[in-house]
């Protein structure tokens, strides 16, 4: 296992997956982890924090799983490009946390692949990379011997799948356990709740919009009518939406109504009545979403917070 270390990365993009790996070896798993950097030199996270690294990336143990960490701010410095290209060819398994995607997406290995990054980024993403099928709304995303994942803390959800992958799942289960986190923790497929995207500038003519679909996500909340609450033509809120939210109008409806049917579920309304109420209308439909989504069934969600 094999992490690339930047100037800037953000600290736990690179110590989660490390926890991860040493408490599966501790469980009897016989991961070999190196930290390595474009020139050798240790380097200091986003937040001060030193980190040793133990060689240059040309120096490194080729094949194995490479990880690609990310950073608050996109980095594509050419050196630190070839660093992760040079790893990403030695390997037999290619990972990113958060932005680390925007450098295995520059270097031409995502394309025709389906990858995602931190939510943020992802319009920013589709933009640059239009040969990637950027999958904005999903928190894990598996394309062949490439994963990339969304996040910061996702990389506790991404060491863990490869820890499931490579000794399977009762064993990934125990060092969850030992880890006190989820397997695959509830909504693992959604990136953001729907309260992160208040960042919204009040000014913009998107607050109207949103504000309308929280207040009552059952109402019928339409292309053009969410562009006339706007003010706005149909094309300029689609443009909106991209450049404000990084999602489609349509996507966020949805996200609307699936928060808020998890809140139903969670206060111990059936599947049928958190249908209606958060505007999906019937169960089946919000069935079909919620299992698309989330990778588990109303019912079972209900359960679980039940219990």
């Amino acid at each position: 296992m094999t992490i690339l270390a930047f100037e800037g990365v953000t600290t736990i993009d690179v110590t989660a997956p490390e926890d991860v790996f040493g408490h599966a070896n501790h469980f009897g798993a016989d991961y070999v982890l190196q930290v390595v950097s474009a020139d050798g030199a240790d380097v200091r996270t986003a937040n001060g924090f030193a980190v040793p690294v133990d060689s240059a990336a040309r120096d490194a143990e080729p094949g194995g799983t490479v990880l690609v960490p990310g950073a608050h701010d996109v980095r594509l410095d050419p050196v630190l490009l070839d660093a992760a290209g040079l790893l990403a060819v030695a390997a037999d398994r290619v990972t990113s946390v958060c932005t680390g995607s925007f450098l295995l997406a520059e270097l031409g290995l995502l394309d025709g692949r389906a990858a995602t990054t931190h939510w943020r980024r992802a319009a920013l993403f589709a933009e640059r990379y239009p040969r990637v099928s950027v999958r904005p709304d999903e928190f894990f995303v598996r394309d062949g011997d490439f994963v990339t994942v969304a996040g910061v803390s996702s990389g506790i959800d991404l060491a863990l799948a490869m820890v499931e992958d490579d000794h399977g799942s009762e064993f990934a289960v125990e060092v969850a356990r030992a880890m006190v986190v989820f397997l695959q923790r509830p909504g693992a497929r959604v990136p953001f709740s729907v309260q992160s995207l208040d960042h919204v500038p009040l000014g913009s003519p998107l607050r109207a919009v949103l504000d309308s679909v929280a207040a009552d996500p059952a109402a019928l909340h339409t292309v053009s009518g969410m562009a006339a609450t706007a003010a706005v033509s149909s094309r300029q809120l689609a443009r909106l939406f991209h450049d404000e939210i990084g999602t489609t109008p349509a996507r966020y409806v949805e996200l609307v109504r699936l928060d808020r049917a998890q809140e139903l579920l969670r206060t111990g309304h059936s599947p049928a009545v958190a249908a209606v109420r958060s505007g999906f209308g019937g169960e089946e439909a919000l069935n079909r979403v919620f299992t698309g989504r989330l990778g588990f069934s109303p019912t079972a969600y209900r359960e679980q917070h039940r219990n």
